[in-house]
């Protein structure tokens, strides 16, 4: 299982985004949730699928400051497990 943080700028704020990879043994439903805290102190939890055009976060209401960094955040899943791959 991949676990990973980051700081990433969303919202005029440096905020930590936490990652953990989930059924990595089956690459058809594998994917990451990720959860970050929002202004008042509350995590926010979602989860991060890989699609044809890369990886997106699924059907669930999720602020708009987390969607403007969809692609960001995709990127780096895919920066990270490709280290990941190199290393193993």
């Amino acid at each position: 299982m991949i676990q990973f943080t980051r700081l990433i700028s969303a919202a005029g704020r440096l905020r930590e985004f936490n990652f953990r990879q989930f059924n990595k043994d089956n690459p058809a439903s594998s994917g990451f949730s990720v959860d970050v805290v929002d202004d008042r102190g509350e995590r926010i939890m979602f989860s991060m699928a890989r699609e044809e055009k890369g990886w997106k976060i699924p059907g669930r209401k999720i602020p708009d400051w987390i969607l403007s960094k969809e692609k960001m955040l995709g990127e780096t899943i895919e920066e990270v497990t490709s280290i990941v791959r190199r290393e193993a």
